[in-house]
């Protein structure tokens, strides 16, 4: 791994501190990601589909998101 980075900077109660810098290697990925060839069949990439996009798609959401009557 690349050497730490690490900056002094001062907390909030005025003490000197140090902090770690940038710790990831600048640049893109040589080539995209291919999940559909991890999952072999058709339910598998929809069951993977569904629980990436159950934010958008799902009636039972939890926490403060949870309404009594849908929108």
């Amino acid at each position: 791994m690349a050497e730490e980075k690490q900056e002094e900077r001062k907390n909030f109660e005025g003490k000197n501190v140090k902090i770690y810098g940038e710790n990831f290697e600048a640049g893109v990925p040589a080539e995209a990601h291919n999940w559909r060839a991890e999952l072999t069949t058709r339910e598998e990439q929809l069951k993977y589909l569904e629980n990436g996009e159950r934010y958008w798609f799902s009636k039972d959401w939890f926490g403060s998101e949870k309404r009594k009557n849908p929108a």
